[in-house]
């Protein structure tokens, strides 16, 4: 069976440029220290890929920024920039996520924090790599991520689930042959009454094959008519790797914007964006308290997620495909309607949240994963969830892999 190595995507610092692409080797940060030295590698494995949520002083250091007073506790979501650009006023004078229930699979969430005080419900521990709240590996970038929903869904309530380690990325040896931790955490949220599923993760296919575990586990999303949200990955400014799960059937897959409204330059292109917002400078919940500015697709990502609360808390009968179609048809478009760059454009909550009182028709209908054909091009798909424009998969399934004996560490794979 296929599986994917999930990290979170938090976005990067300055990076360097390696002289050769590895083979399938996985995501290890490199950050700048604050005195501007030398690149450091931050993890054990070596690799070419970034995703990383960064502290205030890294990325004020990358960015050229100040970093937030650890005074600045309060909520800054009335001064944020990212508040302005989604026009979080106006939509929060509509709804706030009242009844919305959004499960966050990440690294954990700490729960005493000030932005998340009585709002989360701490789910099982699928990674079970015997980490607890108060390592520091444990809950970083998913007490982020966490805030990020809530800023925007201020009345939502959080489901954690735990699926990735904060500072190791985890590969499919690391799980003995069973079923990812993406894949039973999405089966969880499902079953324990989420409304939408947020996932600040991504990585790349092993082997261009699919975690056929996490496929169907999301088609039981879809059946379940719960909306799936994912970063689109931070390759931008890199190899641009596909990710997933954002490269999925169903996934509305979320680039990163900066200020100015145009594409962050670390934000993957690929044809899977759906949309994009905000993912530069996002001030996000510290796991020690206080707040941190972050970038990435996985704040990006986030905000989305609290968006699509505030809408299912305005009508909750939408289904994942007019959550979709109203997210794109409402954002703000670039010029040629759609691009690589950011999908449909920069997500308007307050024009989403409007237009979800008045829902398009829905003439999709979930239908079971069934193999790789499922995953075909969109006039060879049932019309069920929206297709990644880009997957082909020939020969190399993951069937036919372990037909072939052929391992995850082979040179012919």
């Amino acid at each position: 069976m296929g599986q994917v190595q999930h990290r979170r995507q938090a976005g990067p610092g300055p990076v360097a440029r390696c002289r050769r692409r590895p083979r399938r080797r996985l995501a290890g940060p490199l950050l700048r220290p604050a005195d501007g030295g030398d690149l450091m590698s931050v993890r054990r494995h070596t690799t070419a890929r970034l995703a990383t949520a960064l502290t205030a002083t890294v990325l004020s250091s990358a960015l050229g920024v100040a970093a937030a007073p650890p005074a600045a506790a309060a909520n800054p979501t009335p001064t944020s920039w990212e508040a302005k650009a989604l026009g979080l006023a106006s939509a929060q004078s509509t709804a706030q996520g009242e009844g919305v229930k959004v499960a966050v699979l990440d690294s954990g969430v700490m729960t005493n924090h000030v932005a998340l005080n009585g709002k989360v419900t701490t789910g099982p521990d699928f990674l079970k790599d015997g980490l607890q709240p108060g390592d520091p590996r444990w809950g970083e970038h998913g007490t982020a991520m966490a805030s990020d929903v809530l800023k925007v869904a201020p009345k939502a309530s959080i489901l954690s689930v735990r699926v990735i380690d904060d500072k190791e990325d985890h590969g499919p040896g690391d799980f003995k042959g069973g079923a990812s931790p993406t894949s039973q955490g999405i089966d969880y949220a499902v079953d324990h009454g989420a409304d939408v599923i947020s996932m600040s993760l991504g990585g790349e296919m092993f082997g261009d094959s699919v975690d056929e575990d996490e496929v169907d586990a999301l088609a039981r999303a879809a059946q379940k008519g719960i909306p799936v949200i994912a970063s689109a990955g931070n390759e931008g400014d890199m190899f641009n790797d596909a990710s997933y799960p954002a490269g999925y059937p169903g996934v509305i897959a979320v680039a990163a914007t900066q200020q100015n409204g145009s594409r962050a330059e670390f934000s993957t292109v690929r044809t899977y964006n759906s949309v994009a917002a905000p993912g530069v400078a996002i001030m996000s919940a510290k796991n020690t308290g206080g707040y941190a500015p972050v970038n990435g697709t996985s704040p990006a990502a986030a905000l989305t997620s609290g968006v699509v609360a505030l809408m299912l808390s305005h009508n909750d009968k939408l289904t994942p495909a007019q959550v979709r179609a109203l997210l794109t048809k409402t954002a703000n478009h670039p010029a040629e309607g759609r691009n690589a760059l950011v999908g449909y454009g920069q997500i308007d909550a307050a024009a989403a949240v409007r237009a979800s009182a008045k829902p398009p028709a829905d003439g999709t209908r979930p239908v079971k994963y069934s193999g790789k054909e499922h995953l075909a091009t969109p006039d060879g798909t049932p019309k069920t969830q929206h297709p990644p424009l880009e997957t082909e998969l020939g020969d190399d399934s993951a069937s036919a892999r372990r037909a072939s004996g052929c391992s995850w560490s082979s040179a012919r794979c």
